[in-house]
């Protein structure tokens, strides 16, 4: 005799599964935690990583204990108790460095910070590289931790411009031993183009130019040539320059621009993103966004009732016009020969350049 199933376990049971604790796609997109707090805008990987072993970093409401850790879009960050915004569009300003700035985000010393100038209303900024306390000129700022790792590496090999001006004697011949590299105190320093521009004196300006960038670099090779660098000025970082830019002030490149000058392969070893939101809008460049649509909309406007006019200027000489070899008079009417009257009447008489008839003499 054959027992019959039992409804109950006819049916295997299925398990309620909260969807908030639903286990992400295999394919989605995953990220090391550190790279999605630097691409947030809140510190380089290297200071998301000290903050997480400080316990200050939270998963899905979970402590994170160790940096190994990759996130999706899907997970809860948060950092001191607050959940980090949404991925920003990748982004970069030029800044104008005075002297007597540090580059840091706070100095134990109580020193003039670069970001004490730089606008409240912008997102938190990392600078690409550094610039010495007395140096001057153009300094990279941008939101996203992976482009500026990636912007200063010397692999990248972006040329940097400086203005130097140098106390001593210098020969254009010393200067041109740079190019093949020079050891400094046991430091090898890479190739570096320098020329002399203009001598007053004991007193000159020098062009040089570098791709690594080390420390203190350009005052130690061209001291250990017996110049003692009293001013020292970028004025260039790859293909962006310091140009008009006044001191103290920030602008942002375009994003188009920024595309186009970075390149794919660049691109692509940053992670940058051009295609997320741009989340901190400064009011400024809101306004001036606002304006350009809005002038946009006027010129449309504008070439509207221009075509608008031409076409009814174009209207009205086509009522004008008459059929070929049929004149019209001053009222608009055709007459019915291919003369006019006083055209018979002056058939036979030659007529001057103005076309007026002559008089018989």
């Amino acid at each position: 005799m054959t027992k019959k199933p039992d409804n109950k376990d006819s049916k295997p049971r299925q398990k309620n599964i909260d969807a908030s604790h639903a286990i992400a796609p295999e394919t989605e997109p995953k990220e090391r935690i550190a790279k999605r707090m630097a691409r947030a805008g809140l510190c380089s990987r290297r200071q998301a990583e000290a903050w997480i072993l400080d316990g200050r970093v939270k998963v899905n409401n979970k402590l994170l204990t160790t940096p190994a850790f990759t996130v999706s879009d899907r997970d809860k960050v948060e950092v001191d108790g607050k959940i980090i915004s949404q991925k920003e569009r990748t982004r970069l300003w030029l800044f104008h460095k005075p002297g007597g700035t540090v580059t840091t985000n706070q100095d134990p010393e109580g020193r003039k910070t670069i970001f004490d100038l730089i606008p409240e209303d912008l997102p938190r900024l990392m600078s690409v590289g550094r610039l010495d306390i007395n140096t001057e000129g153009l300094l990279l700022m941008t939101n996203d931790g992976g482009l500026s790792r990636v912007l200063e590496l010397p692999a990248t090999g972006w040329l940097r411009r400086y203005r130097v001006r140098v106390h001593g004697r210098v020969k254009q011949e010393d200067l041109d031993q740079l190019q093949d590299g020079i050891a400094v105190e046991g430091i090898l320093y890479g190739a570096i183009e320098a020329k002399i521009e203009h001598e007053q004196g004991t007193n000159s300006w020098l062009s040089v130019a570098l791709r690594e960038g080390k420390n203190r670099e350009i005052k130690k090779v061209l001291g250990h040539l017996g110049l003692d660098v009293t001013r020292l000025i970028r004025i260039s970082f790859g293909p962006f320059q310091l140009g008009d830019l006044p001191t103290g002030s920030i602008r942002e490149i375009r994003s188009k621009m920024l595309r186009d000058q970075l390149g794919e392969k660049l691109i692509e070893q940053a992670g940058a993103d051009f295609d997320a939101p741009i989340i901190n809008l400064a009011p400024e460049v809101a306004r001036s966004a606002t304006k350009a649509v809005e002038q946009g909309k006027k010129q449309v406007r504008k070439r509207g009732e221009k075509q608008k006019r031409g076409t009814v200027r174009d209207d009205t000489l086509s009522r004008l016009t008459t059929s070929k070899g049929k004149p019209s008079d001053k009222k608009g009417k055709k007459t019915s020969g291919s003369w006019s009257k006083q055209g018979k009447e002056n058939s036979g008489r030659g007529t001057t350049r103005s076309g007026k008839p002559q008089r018989k003499k």
